[in-house]
């Protein structure tokens, strides 16, 4: 079986969707069925390196969402013919989709961010998409779902029957994200240096569905109540209002303890987590909460709010908050910080809540979908 994988929207594997098609693809078995990318040039070696022996098919020439909307409106479907796909995949089916279908498709929505709050708040897909989206969610074969809050609004929002859609919740890798030993502690995080304690949102910079500023308003709050020496570190690359979120900072009594990494290392994320005092995340939309379960698995204590997927994912293990109160959410970050048991509860808490989640148990159940509907 030939399978087609669409690697457009995907941001060269380094954002959340990047992740989760990368944590798949690791996990494609070694024989069998033939997988084959296509994307965008500058995708090629993203993916191609997780999985050495898939080919990658270079297309849309023109890089930029409306060029790229509407490659898969006119392209995609003779593209897919020519390539006598069976079945393919589209790992960020909230993103980009064609209107048709030449062959049995499957994609994962991982949120619908673009439908969520006023025109000021939302993702922004651009107009076409907007408009074309609910209905080529329709024409899918299976969709998947990261969260059953994901699912309620496929079919709230773009009328998408039930049965047409499957909850598979995204996973941890628990050989890079664990607890680590104490004697790690004081050792400078790299590659920026600062060290302990500091409290960590990692999200890129979005306003205001990250919600940063409320975030610093709650910080500033915090270091008035404890004057303790902790930072606040924010990883993850600007987006959509960064310019605000910096303003915002700037602004705060406490500028000098905010510190912005920028587009983090992956590969130093894991010590970036396991060395901070605690992870907040004030999100007001989640589809479903990865940093939440990144952090847990880390083996540090989680407040959260409590605002669209990140209860369902978090469960009882976290501490939450209302987000758009910055007094509640300053009351979580003070409790966490001057509460030893309750910090003790929240961490053992979270550590086992993180068991739930596997990457190796989600690729097995994307790839077996795929399978069913040929």
């Amino acid at each position: 079986m030939k399978i087609g994988v669409d690697t457009f929207a995907c941001n060269v594997g380094v954002s959340g969707v990047g992740v989760y098609l990368t944590q798949i693809l690791k996990r494609i078995p070694p024989s069998g069925n033939k997988y084959e990318l296509f994307g965008w040039e500058f995708d090629r070696y993203a993916f191609t390196e997780t999985a050495e022996k898939v080919e990658f098919i270079s297309q849309g020439k023109i890089n930029g969402k409306t060029a790229n909307t509407l490659w898969h409106i006119f392209k995609f479907p003779q593209f897919a013919l020519s390539r006598k796909y069976e079945v393919c995949f589209f790992p960020a089916a909230h993103r980009r989709l064609p209107l048709k279908f030449t062959c049995p498709s499957v994609g994962t929505v991982h949120d619908m961010a673009a439908y969520w709050g006023t025109r000021k708040t939302r993702e922004h897909l651009g107009a076409i998409l907007r408009v074309c989206l609910p209905d080529s969610l329709r024409q899918l074969d299976r969709i998947i779902a990261v969260s059953t809050w994901v699912k309620q609004e496929l079919i709230d929002v773009a009328q998408v029957r039930e049965s047409q859609i499957e909850v598979v919740p995204n996973g941890i890798d628990n050989t890079v994200y664990y607890p680590h030993s104490s004697d790690t502690e004081q050792k400078p995080i790299q590659p920026f240096g600062f060290k302990r304690p500091y409290i960590l949102y990692a999200a890129r910079l979005h306003h205001p569905i990250k919600n940063h500023i409320t975030l610093i308003k709650a910080f500033d709050i915090f270091k008035e109540r404890t004057a303790f020496p902790h930072r606040i570190v924010f990883a993850g690359s600007d987006d959509h209002g960064a310019d605000r979120i910096r303003a915002a900072a700037y602004t705060s009594k406490h500028r000098n303890d905010i510190f912005f990494t920028g587009n983090f290392p992956s590969v130093n994320l894991p010590g970036l987590y396991a060395s901070a005092s605690f992870a907040v995340i004030p999100s007001r939309y989640e589809g479903f909460g990865q940093s939440a379960i990144e952090a847990m698995a880390s083996g540090i204590p989680v407040a959260c709010a409590r605002a669209a997927a990140l209860p369902e994912t978090a469960e009882h293990a976290a501490l939450y908050f209302d987000p758009m109160d910055a007094e509640d959410m300053a009351d979580r970050m003070v409790a966490l910080a001057t509460d030893s048991e309750l910090y003790q509860q929240c961490r053992a808490a979270g550590i086992e809540r993180a068991r739930n989640f596997s990457w190796d148990a989600c690729a097995e159940r994307t790839l077996q979908i795929l399978h069913e509907i040929v």
